[in-house]
């Protein structure tokens, strides 16, 4: 009903409100890869267009800025590193080429809780002899304490829950003598609204175009990620942005050898 001489209603500051309100805490809803309705071919698709991506935004840049520069910081001739929840084994490859260029010896290991990526990685790596791969559960690794130099993971956490998150982080720096370093997404809306627009001009698989937005929603601000790593008991704690909307956690286990 209108009213004579009532004053039309600005619906856009509330639209606006609505438009950033997501942003203000992480997303719950489920990805497709979290409820597994997707087909063989789909996956197999979405393996190929994750590495496209990570090459485009900056999944090896983030492991080059932080764990390969600590590791040419220490001058360490030889090192290890474990990557849960690998994919196809783009950065471990990453790494071992880095390695191999730099004059270094590389141990490289990729857990997949998925056997088809499980064997990608092998089938991937197989010019790389310093790289392996077996099918494991991430919060039940099969290693011993600080059986790896370093433990690595990338756009995993934002899959689980906050309490997943920090029981995932102490299982991680478990296994690390020297430091994890943790690579997932930024959760804002200029990374966002890039991702709607630009990113589903070039991306065709469904479960990259549908997950990729919600991705960034379920994932993490800098302070929420610093908080989880406390709350994981870890010490040396630092969060890193590194372009274009990536957070790159590091830290290590308060226990003895960590």
């Amino acid at each position: 009903m209108t009213v004579s001489g009532a004053r039309p209603v600005d619906t856009s500051i509330p639209d606006t409100q609505r438009m950033f309100s997501q942003f203000h805490k992480r997303s719950s809803e489920l990805e497709h890869l979290d409820k597994g309705d997707y087909t063989p071919e789909e996956y197999e698709g979405c393996l190929v267009e994750l590495r496209r991506i990570n090459a485009w935004l900056g999944d090896t840049r983030a492991l080059r800025e932080t764990l390969l520069e600590e590791v040419e910081r220490l001058d360490l001739k030889s090192f290890s590193v474990l990557d849960v929840g690998a994919g196809s084994g783009e950065l471990l490859r990453a790494a071992a080429e880095w390695a191999k260029h730099s004059k270094r010896t590389a141990r490289c290991v990729g857990v997949e809780l998925n056997a088809r990526s499980a064997r990608a990685i092998a089938e991937e790596s197989s010019q790389f002899s310093e790289i392996s791969a077996l099918q494991a559960d991430g919060f039940r690794l099969p290693f011993a304490d600080n059986t790896f130099d370093y433990a690595i993971c990338s756009l995993i956490t934002h899959h689980f829950t906050d309490s997943a998150v920090v029981a995932f982080l102490r299982e991680l720096s478990r296994t690390a003598r020297r430091s994890i370093f943790v690579i997932d997404l930024h959760r804002n809306p200029l990374a966002y609204y890039l991702y709607r627009t630009v990113g589903r001009l070039f991306l065709h698989n469904r479960l990259i175009r549908e997950d990729g937005a919600l991705s960034i929603l379920r994932s993490f601000k800098p302070e929420e990620l610093e908080r989880l790593a406390h709350q994981a008991e870890l010490k040396d704690i630092r969060i890193r942005q590194t372009f274009p909307a990536r957070l790159v956690l590091s830290g290590r286990s308060q226990r003895p050898g960590g």
